[in-house]
């Protein structure tokens, strides 16, 4: 084989790895874990009779993920501060990450975080939940890129979250 013809082969098989979604982009999503030593948590599994995702089209809607095993729980405003609960928003990302992955095999097939509803556990007359969110928020921009990652948002306070759980995120992802 000449040396063109070796480079031809080589180059459709790394198209067909990138188009298949095997093969992961230098400046990807799973890229930027590895980058910035972020650890996925194992991806959790439904609790009820639903299921953990579903694909339509091009759009993946992912069922809530709570922060309940986040430590501490409660209310934001009256069990955890802002800060704490931005932190259990954060961790309620990285489960949603995990979800994705498990899903469809690599972060880097995700094109576009469309819609997120952030619920808060809220204690009367708080007020903060975008800053809560913004927990999740960050999280997305720093792992998948600012053009995937931002996104439209709804912030919202709850008055219970399943688990006590401070934090709950509901998403809708554009993906390959």
């Amino acid at each position: 084989m000449d040396v063109m013809f070796k480079l031809t082969l080589a180059a459709l098989a790394v198209l067909a790895l990138t188009e298949s979604g095997l093969a992961q982009s230098p400046n990807g999503a799973e890229a930027r874990l590895k980058e910035r030593n972020i650890t996925l948590p194992p991806a959790p599994a439904a609790v009820g009779n639903y299921v953990d995702a579903v694909r339509v089209g091009s759009l993946l809607f992912v069922s809530g993920n709570t922060s309940r095993e986040w430590e501490p729980k409660g209310k934001v405003g009256k069990d955890l501060t802002v800060e704490q609960g931005y932190q259990a928003a954060r961790y309620a990302g990285l489960l949603f990450l995990a979800r994705v992955r498990v899903t469809l095999g690599s972060l880097d097939r995700a094109k576009r975080v469309v819609k997120v509803l952030g619920m808060v556990n809220s204690s009367d007359g708080f007020g903060d939940q975008p800053k809560v969110i913004d927990g999740f928020s960050d999280l997305m921009v720093e792992v998948l890129g600012e053009s995937v990652g931002k996104h439209a948002r709804s912030a919202v306070g709850i008055a219970a979250l399943p688990g006590n759980a401070p934090v709950e995120v509901e998403v809708i992802l554009e993906v390959e």
